[in-house]
């Protein structure tokens, strides 16, 4: 009989937001796959637990899949995590689920922290509708396209971005989709978190003679929502 492929929300920042049963799956697991080795190790210090660790990151994952289902198969337990967040959004572990899923092979989601979300919570920008475009093109030309054809989007559009990049996505949202109201939310649950909230014209003002840092979540107001 198969084991099962756990997917393992771990924290972003702030190693107190892992929950009391992903605690315990990781500590019933036989292996947990993690996309570095060292730094689920130290989440997995913090709570005192010592577990194989198998290193499945981008664009290495095609080599890892088969050991992975293999041990699952083997009636193995497996826990899938990122570096922070939920695993498979808008990372390789997407290709890992799929697989098991062909496999017949059971999926189960432990739930936590993912960063689109809580960035969306505390924005203060409509949360009924969104649209996560996970992280946001590094090409010009691929980046125009991609925020045109969610020009006519409703709902708030989310995007994952490099810190050294926001300047660049604010250039572009001007030019493509005009002065939108944009946050951004840099850092979550760690100790410089930051919300920056205003205009595009604003925030790309403020931030020219700021050097950003960090990893950010990039958030812009729907077409037509535009908050007073």
């Amino acid at each position: 009989m198969s084991g099962t492929l756990y997917l393992v929300a771990t924290p972003l920042g702030n190693l107190e937001d892992l929950t009391l049963r992903a605690v315990r799956i990781l500590k019933e697991a036989d292996l947990v796959a993690c996309e570095d080795t060292r730094r689920t190790s130290i989440l997995l210090r913090r709570y005192g637990l010592r577990k194989e660790l198998l290193s499945y990151y981008e664009p290495r994952e095609g080599r890892k899949i088969p050991l992975i289902i293999g041990r699952l198969k083997g009636g193995g337990s497996v826990a899938l995590v990122s570096d922070g967040g939920t695993p498979a959004i808008s990372d390789p572990g997407f290709r890992l689920v799929r697989e098991a899923v062909k496999e017949g092979i059971a999926v189960v989601p432990v739930p936590g922290p993912t960063a689109a979300v809580a960035a969306l919570s505390a924005s203060g920008l409509p949360t009924d509708r969104f649209l996560f475009l996970g992280f946001a093109p590094p090409k010009a030309e691929a980046l125009r396209k991609t925020l045109l054809s969610a020009a006519a989007e409703p709902g708030t559009i989310i995007f994952y971005v490099p810190a050294r990049r926001v300047v660049r996505l604010l250039e572009a949202v001007l030019d493509t989709l005009g002065d939108r109201p944009v946050v951004i939310a840099r850092e979550l649950t760690k100790v410089y978190e930051e919300f920056i909230r205003g205009s595009a014209m604003k925030i790309l003002t403020g931030l020219r003679e700021r050097n950003l840092k960090g990893e950010v979540t990039f958030l812009i107001g729907g077409a037509g929502k535009f908050p007073k």
